[in-house]
């Protein structure tokens, strides 16, 4: 990681960082693929692929950037535009924007309290919550599809970094293991 992290910013910085070096990841990801490859068809019913993965990705970070306005944040309601998994150009443009929303959120990160709707059966928790949490959930989220991602882009021969779709918990780890070398993406 590099750049963002210093103590002029507030401590979001640092996770809107680990979002970001994720999401880059992703982009880079989507670039190098086909239409066809991502839009295959996986599993004995055929419903995954990997443009849904990368849809539902991307609605978590468009719940959250639609929402801090008026502070409340529902995963739930989500937009799930199809074009983002049906066309790469499209989800890699998507993925650009929203790199760009959480790189104008440095330096005047909301610090406010925001609120989280939760369904649990009929009704709805209303939890509190906070956009540092939510980065750290999203980082969570976006390297655990990244995961799947990379299990399903080896069915069709994509060769991948080792470090797509790693935790960065793991990644520092990984660093700290001076005999463990770390490759982001190789060209």
């Amino acid at each position: 990681m590099s750049s963002i992290i210093n103590q002029a910013y507030p401590p979001q910085a640092g996770l809107i960082e680990e979002n970001l070096l994720a999401l880059s990841q992703l982009e880079e990801f989507v670039d190098a693929l086909t239409p066809e490859q991502y839009r295959h068809n996986f599993g004995h019913d055929g419903r995954h692929t990997l443009g849904k993965h990368i849809r539902h990705i991307i609605d978590h970070y468009n719940a959250l950037l639609s929402s801090l306005d008026d502070a409340v944040i529902d995963y739930e309601d989500r937009h799930r535009d199809e074009r983002l998994e049906q066309w790469p150009q499209q989800a890699a443009h998507r993925l650009i924007e929203i790199k760009a929303a959480l790189t104008a959120l440095v330096g005047h990160c909301p610090t406010d309290c925001l609120s989280l709707n939760y369904p649990l059966g009929d009704a709805v928790q209303v939890l509190d919550t906070s956009l540092a949490r939510e980065l750290a959930f999203l980082t969570s989220h976006t390297i655990h599809h990244m995961a799947i991602l990379g299990l399903l882009a080896e069915q069709l021969g994509v060769t991948l970094p080792e470090a797509f779709g790693v935790h960065p918990s793991t990644l520092r780890h990984w660093q700290r293991d001076i005999s463990r070398p770390v490759v982001a993406w190789s060209a």
